[in-house]
């Protein structure tokens, strides 16, 4: 792959998305958040993982657009917003998609969260219910999973020393077959990771974001939910999502086979149907 600035591997992905996907930037406070924004009708907000940024749903945002106005934030600490001191807890990262959706005059949308945004999402529904239409977490954190050790040594060394060779080594942990990720995506989050201040939602945060919320919790959440896993998922076991349909109270399972921790990139045109048609069921 041949090297190219950060921007440059953004909007490749961001070209791949074929919709009229607009890139718009909003400041609330002192913290400047970059979102991408495509389609028209009810807000879909998409929730991307611990890394890159919005530009990693560039398999199913066009596919969601049809139907949906679809907002995809790069999460502070992430892409190109703002990347501050803070403590990038579930609480901060609540309180952020709060003013972000209120800046944008949102009162009330569909959440979609992958993996750490699946973490956001479900405190973002247990503190502000009355904001959440549908929710949908994609091989969510904050289920309780533990990530095994190989898995873990790998995702430390990519947000420790982000290069090519660490990315080799942890892909196979993501995905079911390295190959469906765009390359693009990869050399992003590198350069992310790399960018000023790149590191410290992992550094500063220590892995608060994807601790587990107590069941108590999760059982008070009473949007109908969708949880979607990676039948191989290496990093999230899909035994956490299966207990998690049986805790949230209207909440059902989907499992895709030949999918990993990423199933919108190994199997984008199964998961953007099942996504889709769970939103647009009355």
């Amino acid at each position: 792959m041949k090297r190219e600035d950060k921007k440059n591997y953004r909007q490749h992905l961001i070209d791949k998305i074929e919709g009229s996907v607009e890139q718009r930037e909003v400041t609330i406070g002192t913290i400047k958040t970059t979102y991408l924004l495509c389609g028209n009708g009810e807000p879909v907000i998409f929730l991307h993982g611990a890394g890159a940024g919005a530009v990693t749903w560039y398999p199913s945002i066009n596919t969601i657009s049809k139907n949906f106005q679809v907002v995809a934030p790069d999460i502070v600490g992430y892409g190109e917003s703002d990347k501050p001191d803070a403590p990038y807890n579930r609480p901060y990262f609540s309180k952020w998609l709060k003013d972000f959706l209120k800046e944008l005059k949102i009162a009330k949308a569909h959440i979609v969260g992958l993996s750490q945004g699946g973490a956001i999402a479900l405190q973002f529904a247990i503190d502000n219910a009355e904001m959440v239409d549908k929710l949908v977490l994609v091989d969510s954190a904050g289920l309780g999973a533990k990530v095994s050790f190989w898995p873990l040594i790998g995702t430390i060394w990519m947000n420790s020393f982000p290069s090519s060779m660490a990315n080799r080594f942890n892909s196979p942990y993501l995905l079911h077959k390295p190959t469906n990720r765009d390359p693009n995506h990869i050399g992003y989050s590198i350069d992310v990771l790399k960018s000023k201040g790149g590191k410290k939602a992992f550094k500063q945060g220590r892995g608060t974001a994807v601790s587990k919320i107590p069941e108590e919790l999760l059982k008070q959440i009473e949007n109908e939910t969708l949880i979607i896993w990676g039948k191989d998922d290496k990093l999230f076991s899909v035994e956490y999502g299966e207990a998690a349909a049986k805790i949230i109270p209207n909440a059902k399972l989907n499992v895709i086979q030949d999918a990993g921790h990423l199933p919108l990139m190994d199997q984008p045109e199964i998961f953007n149907k099942i996504l889709d048609d769970f939103l647009k069921s009355k």
